[in-house]
């Protein structure tokens, strides 16, 4: 009896749910399940060839084609002989003494890029700096004295040359043509570690950061790249995956002074233009355009009124200049050289910097909101520093003269800018008299018009004068520009 009852419940309760299913189904309607998919289009990009195989990337052929062509270079500076403290005599047996006394030799290390089979090595100018004495060991462990053929602080480029025939070496490729993106390797010798190979890419161009400051007129328009650099890489080589040398690794920006993530490198359009000048010339032959620049700002184009923010601003020019004579004005902005355009300092510079005295430059200009076209021939540096010299002497309302040796003698001082006459300007209204001798601006050294002049180039804002009368007295002004 209690199995049939049992056997009843259930069937009671499979129909019930059969019931209530069936019932659902009439009210709520069949349900649907959307399964969508999307096929994703391949990305395409730019200037892309139909072959790109990126599975296809190797560093292995630029790696082995310019290792060989890197090599290490030590310095080696003498000191000067320490002088005698007395109170060593306290301190330490005499050999102790004698052997704190001798001059230890300073040793620096960098890198150098064959560029000639004869020899001829590119490195960086503040890596032989100073050096008394240059070594220069090759891939193969074989070690030279080296001698310097020329150096140009205005680039940090060097150039040496070792007595030796039939060395490998690494062609010159063409930095102009390097883009935004592009793979490159690194090759020095970093800490010392020679024949070191890393890879990057071209993270931007025509960098300026105002550190090349051993030079009369700097050019500062570096290649920035993430490939690895530290100490010791400086005079190395920038290559492309063909192997061919598109720049010299010349410093780094990091406050450990170690890589950080961005190197930057001279380009060989400028490296190339200097080596042919050191080795036909023994030193750089640089035109020179006599303009003073400033890179136009969103600031600078509403100050000035200018339309468009591009180009170069011209805040002077040098009185019978190449520039003047081609009928540049201050004011004018120069958006192109030679076709090229230029839209910061750098770019200007490195364009100019590429030519030599007599070369004539065509000059694309905006004046007044409308194109002009002018053609410029450069002057040599000796003529434009007559130009600028006096054009130097007289400013701030001042004629200004070098302090002449009998004066600093009298004084006892080793440098010194004269104001010999005033006139209404900057230095009589902050009460400067005639006869001032100024020793630093800013707190910076001053020793011939032209230090000044260039101090004060595009500078705005307060400037601090020191310095002292012919009788000793000494004097501070400070004025605004």
């Amino acid at each position: 009896m209690k199995t049939r009852n049992l056997i009843i419940g259930i069937l009671i309760a499979v129909g019930g749910g059969l019931v209530a299913v069936f019932a659902y189904n009439q009210i709520a309607g069949p349900q649907e399940t959307v399964v969508t998919y999307r096929e994703q289009a391949p990305a395409w990009y730019t200037s892309m060839p139909e072959d790109y195989d990126p599975e296809g990337l190797d560093f292995t052929y630029a790696a082995e084609r310019t290792v060989h062509g890197v090599v290490h270079v030590k310095t080696i500076r003498e000191r000067e002989r320490r002088p005698v403290d007395p109170f060593d005599f306290f301190f330490g047996p005499q050999r102790d003494r004698q052997r704190e006394m001798e001059p230890q030799p300073e040793t620096g290390f960098g890198s150098g890029v064959i560029i000639a089979s004869e020899g001829y090595i590119v490195t960086n100018h503040h890596v032989i700096k100073g050096a008394d004495n240059i070594k220069v060991t090759l891939n193969d462990q074989r070690t030279f004295e080296a001698e310097v053929v020329g150096s140009d602080p205005d680039t940090d480029i060097a150039l040496l040359k070792i007595d030796e025939d039939n060395l490998p070496y690494i062609e010159f490729g063409d930095s102009d043509e390097l883009r935004l993106g592009q793979w490159v390797l690194a090759v020095g010798n970093p800490f010392n570690l020679t024949s070191s190979v890393t890879a990057g890419i071209i993270s931007a161009k025509g960098r300026a950061f105002g550190v090349l400051r051993d030079g009369e007129m700097p050019i500062e328009s570096f290649i920035q790249t993430d490939a690895p650099v530290n100490v010791g890489n400086s005079g190395g080589a920038l290559v492309n995956l063909k192997g061919e040398l598109v720049g010299i690794p010349t410093l780094i920006i990091s406050p450990t002074r170690t890589y950080t993530g961005n190197a930057f490198a001279v380009p060989s359009a400028i490296v190339s233009k200097v080596v042919e000048d050191l080795i036909e010339f023994g030193e750089v032959q640089r035109g020179v355009l006599g303009i003073t620049i400033e890179d136009v700002t969103s600031d600078l184009a509403e100050e000035k009124g200018l339309e468009r923010i591009r180009g170069v601003y011209i805040a002077d020019v040098v009185d019978g200049s190449a520039a003047d004579k081609a009928g540049i004005r201050r004011g004018d902005v120069v958006i192109e050289i030679n076709g090229v355009s230029v839209n910061s300092t750098s770019q200007l510079q490195e364009q100019v910097g590429r030519h030599r005295p007599g070369d004539e430059i065509d000059v694309a200009l905006v004046r007044d909101g409308s194109r002009r076209e002018v053609s410029a021939e450069l002057l040599a540096m000796d003529d434009h520093r007559k130009l600028v010299t006096e054009h130097e002497e007289r400013m701030l309302g001042a004629r200004l003269k070098k302090v002449s040796e009998d004066l600093m003698e009298d004084l006892n001082i080793q440098n010194g800018v004269q104001v010999t006459e005033l006139e209404d300007g900057e230095l009589k209204d902050a009460g400067v008299r005639e006869g001032f001798i100024i020793l630093s601006v800013n707190n910076y050294r001053v020793s011939e018009p032209m230090d000044i002049a260039r101090m004060l180039e595009g500078h705005s804002g307060g400037v601090y004068l020191e310095g002292v009368y012919p009788d000793g007295t000494r004097a501070y002004y400070a004025f605004g520009l």
